[in-house]
């Protein structure tokens, strides 16, 4: 176990997490390979152990509202340009996670296990494992600026 606070365990286990749960990542890797999106092993790892979870959290946080999630990478289907602009924006191998907000939002993770919001701009909650207590707790990821805006994005 990674030393998860009590309130952050209370979620994992209230989600269906244990820490030697292992999940088979390959249908996700098949998906996406197929758009040239290529699973790293930071994205494998993090779905190993994570993928398929649903946090039903909200309320207030940190500095921001907690706000339900659920990795699940397939919920990102389709949306393969987004990830990839901004993988070439932020100089990253973006992999989808799933969605943030009840599909507000979009969950990436890069090479270096960082975690992103991923919309019309992009946003950082830090490396894993911090990166998913700042999900847990509320707090709000690090915008990344604009000069990394894909050409096409409106301003």
């Amino acid at each position: 176990m990674r030393g998860w606070s009590p309130e952050v365990l209370e979620v994992l286990e209230a989600s269906g997490w244990t820490s030697d749960r292992r999940v088979d990542t390959t249908a996700w890797r098949s998906m996406f390979e197929g758009v040239g999106l290529v699973m790293h092993d930071a994205a494998d790892a993090l779905l190993q152990e994570f993928g398929g979870l649903t946090a039903s959290i909200g309320g207030p946080g940190i500095n921001c509202a907690r706000a339900p999630f659920e990795l699940n990478p397939s919920l990102a289907w389709g949306e393969d340009d987004r990830f990839s602009e901004w993988s070439d924006s932020v100089g990253r191998r973006l992999f989808p996670l799933g969605e943030l907000d009840d599909g507000r939002f979009f969950l990436g993770i890069d090479e270096d296990s960082e975690v992103y919001v991923v919309e019309t701009w992009i946003a950082s909650f830090g490396p894993m494992p911090q990166a998913l207590e700042r999900l847990i707790l509320g707090v709000a990821p690090r915008r990344i600026d604009d000069e990394h805006k894909p050409s096409d994005q409106a301003p």
